[in-house]
C-alpha cells in the first residue's frame, strides 16, 4: 500500500507536490517520513542514481529521476518493487505532460 507520494527538482530539493495516505493513527509517524523524504531530496544530485529503493523503518522508499525530477513513494515492505516504480513511472509521465501543457509556445520545454 502507498502510504506518501512526492514530487520535488532535483537542482534544490523544493518539494512540487505531495500526497499522503489519510490514516488518524500513522498520521504522526507519516509525517515523520515526510521529512526525511525532504531530507533525501536535499541530497539527491545529477550524480544520484536514477532509480533507488532506501528501507526506512517498516516502510521502503522507492524513487525514480527523470527530467530532473525526483518521484518518490512511501509503502509497505510488501507492495511489489515492480509495482512501484511502474507507479512513479505513471506519475512522471502525467506530472511533465501536464507541466507541458502548462508552458505557453513562447516558453518551450523549459526547467521545471
Amino acid at each position: 500500500m502507498v502510504l506518501l507520494t512526492m514530487i520535488a527538482r532535483i537542482a534544490d530539493g523544493l518539494p512540487l507536490a505531495a500526497t499522503m495516505q489519510e490514516d488518524e493513527q500513522s498520521g504522526k509517524s507519516i509525517l515523520e517520513y515526510q521529512n526525511q523524504a525532504k531530507m533525501l531530496f536535499r541530497k539527491l544530485g545529477p550524480q544520484s542514481p536514477a532509480r533507488c529503493t532506501i528501507e526506512t523503518g517498516p516502510y521502503l522508499f522507492h524513487y525514480l529521476i527523470e527530467n530532473d525530477v525526483c518521484y518518490l513513494v512511501l509503502c509497505e515492505r510488501n507492495w511489489s518493487k515492480r509495482l512501484a516504480y511502474s507507479y512513479l513511472e505513471d506519475i512522471a509521465q502525467e506530472f511533465y505532460a501536464q507541466k507541458l501543457k502548462s508552458l505557453s509556445p513562447m516558453e518551450g520545454q523549459g526547467e521545471i
